[in-house]
């Protein structure tokens, strides 16, 4: 069996996952991933009792109990290459021994929710709903550097959507993914469902344009145009695609839910969501453990 050098795990001196500085017994099988540090505090002022508070750069950690379940909840900060950090810290501690610095025999499959902003791409889709990311699109690549299994990847989508938007070859290829199917479900069955587009910026990513124009100015109408077996692209934001995508690849079940707080379409902006963001929070909890 593989022994992991410590170059390619780092685990500081306690005992902890070098970014997330959290303990294996100190990590739920049920995790909420947040964006802001402060939200895990309006997270987890709905707990009933806290176990664990650690802080580390961005990377924000509480562990307690929601009616009854453990319930860990941790900020990943902005974009994809956060997630990467934080999923696979994750899934290291829960599925790799930190004494042998090898794999565990025995699978513990994670079940991990990110809560999120963001911007709305169609009018079903206005300012203060909910939205289920179904499936992501990834424009930031960062699947495409890992060695993806068989039905991971919806590579028939990936070509339409190249396709229709005549996608420019000196951007990453974009990826799409599935999130879990059940969670999708269970979370969000009564949430508009579509099509989530992770972008690496918030920027000309997206299609905004400051000082810098960007590369193509009618991306994004192509993006609201662009249909594929009656699935619609709903909405932009930041971390979906690694989100599902990572989760899916390690076995572990992954969905993303957003609010959106823009409308792309519209041009309006609503930046007082505080309370609409806890209306969704206490949802997905109470979800969670029915």
């Amino acid at each position: 069996m593989r022994k992991i050098p410590s170059s390619e795990l780092i685990i500081n001196e306690d005992g902890s996952a070098f970014h997330l500085h959290i303990k294996p017994e100190q990590l739920a099988d049920t995790v909420i991933l947040v964006g802001d540090p402060s939200r895990v505090n309006m997270v987890a002022s709905f707990f009933d009792s806290i176990e664990y508070d650690i802080q580390s750069r961005e990377f924000h950690t509480i562990t307690g109990r929601y009616k009854g379940k453990r319930i860990t909840c941790v900020s990943h900060g902005i974009g994809t290459d956060n997630i990467d950090i934080v999923v696979t810290e994750l899934d290291a501690l829960a599925n790799i021994d930190f004494a042998t610095r090898q794999e565990k025999s025995e699978f513990r499959q994670l079940t991990l929710v990110r809560i999120g902003t963001s911007g709305g791409l169609q009018p079903e889709c206005p300012i203060g709903s909910y939205v289920v990311a179904r499936r992501s699109i990834g424009f930031d690549g960062l699947l495409n550097f890992y060695e993806t299994k068989d039905g991971v990847l919806d590579l028939d989508f990936e070509e339409a959507f190249c396709r229709f938007v005549d996608w420019n070859p000196r951007l990453p290829r974009p990826y799409a993914v599935l999130a879990d199917t059940e969670l999708t479900e269970r979370l969000g069955f009564d949430m508009f469902k579509g099509v989530t587009i992770s972008a690496p910026g918030f920027y000309g990513p997206q299609g905004r344009h400051v000082r810098l124009k960007p590369i193509d100015e009618k991306l994004n109408q192509k993006i609201e145009a662009f249909r594929y077996n009656d699935e619609k692209i709903a909405n932009f934001e930041m971390e979906s695609s690694a989100v599902a995508g990572l989760g899916k690849m390690l076995g572990h079940k992954a969905i993303t839910i957003c609010l959106i707080i823009a409308g792309r379409v519209s041009k309006e902006m609503n930046t007082e969501y505080k309370g609409s963001m806890e209306g969704l929070v206490a949802t997905v909890l109470d979800r969670l453990v029915l």
